[in-house]
């Protein structure tokens, strides 16, 4: 059977990213947040199809995930994503482009947004780091997570408000996904112990996101175990043009578990 999460493939810098691309008009790029086995048709697939009738929609595996090139050695980071995303663009000769960040492709989106103000227009962010905030037991369990049918079924319990999403099927597919090879030992090597270190990694300046004059939807689940719900609030605190959206029985999966609603929010959004 073909596999969906293997799409169009192109040089970005020095390695090949696997990304997909649907529809036409006005670019979309969607980055996938960081859980073990993600890819970005597994964090995208229910929002790529509806999106894509009225947009352009773009969705890469960031360096190190899904099935963009595994660069031995390569040293995981900020600076390595945003480079790709830069890379990327001018690869399929784009010069401005609407962003949508999931989790850790939240806070790549703000990095992106900071250090390339006019490469940018509308950003959505969707359950984001970003900021500085306290290391969760939910995001200390996804990253630490270490490969077995029973660790990644509680990891999804944990993403999930609803346990009627986390089947066993997609704890198998998810599992599958997380023990390819070279996915583990990358995944691994992102997010090392003490992980706190990691969330200031991943988090942008303050007075620097403050900083940032774009329109700015940000959506949260209220009942989030992985990312804190206050980060989004701190966030639409700082953006001045921003405007929040939070979801009741909503753990980490917006885009899954309300993704009518959210694609609807998205889109009006990215139409406005």
């Amino acid at each position: 059977m073909e596999n969906q999460e293997i799409a169009n493939s192109i040089k970005t810098g020095s390695f090949k990213t696997n990304y997909h691309d649907l529809g036409s008009g006005e670019p979309v790029i969607f980055i996938h947040g960081s859980g073990p086995g993600v890819s970005a048709f597994a964090n995208w697939r229910l929002c790529m199809p509806e999106i894509s009738k009225n947009f352009r929609v773009i969705a890469p595996d960031m360096a190190g995930f899904g099935f963009t090139d595994r660069t031995p050695g390569l040293a995981y980071n900020m600076d390595i994503w945003v480079k790709q995303i830069i890379d990327l663009m001018n690869a399929l000769d784009i010069k401005k482009t609407n962003l949508v960040g999931n989790s850790f492709g939240g806070a790549l989106a703000l990095s992106l947004t900071i250090k390339y103000p006019e490469r940018f227009d509308k950003i959505v962010l969707m359950g984001a780091m970003g900021v500085e905030f306290e290391l969760t037991a939910g995001l200390d369990q996804a990253w630490g997570y270490t490969p077995s049918l029973e660790n990644m079924r509680s990891l999804l319990d944990t993403f999930a408000y609803s346990r009627v999403l986390v089947t066993d099927e997609l704890a198998k597919l998810r599992y599958d996904a997380s023990i390819r090879p070279g996915f583990q030992e990358s995944f691994a090597s992102m997010f090392p112990s003490p992980r706190q270190e990691s969330v200031s990694l991943m988090a942008s300046n303050e007075e620097d996101i403050k900083k940032i004059d774009k329109n700015v939807l940000i959506i949260h689940g209220r009942d989030d175990k992985v990312i804190p719900f206050e980060n989004s609030i701190r966030l639409h605190n700082l953006i001045t043009k921003s405007q929040l959206h939070g979801f009741g029985e909503c753990g980490h999966w917006s885009q899954i578990e309300h993704k009518d609603r959210f694609n609807k929010i998205v889109e009006d959004f990215l139409m406005e």
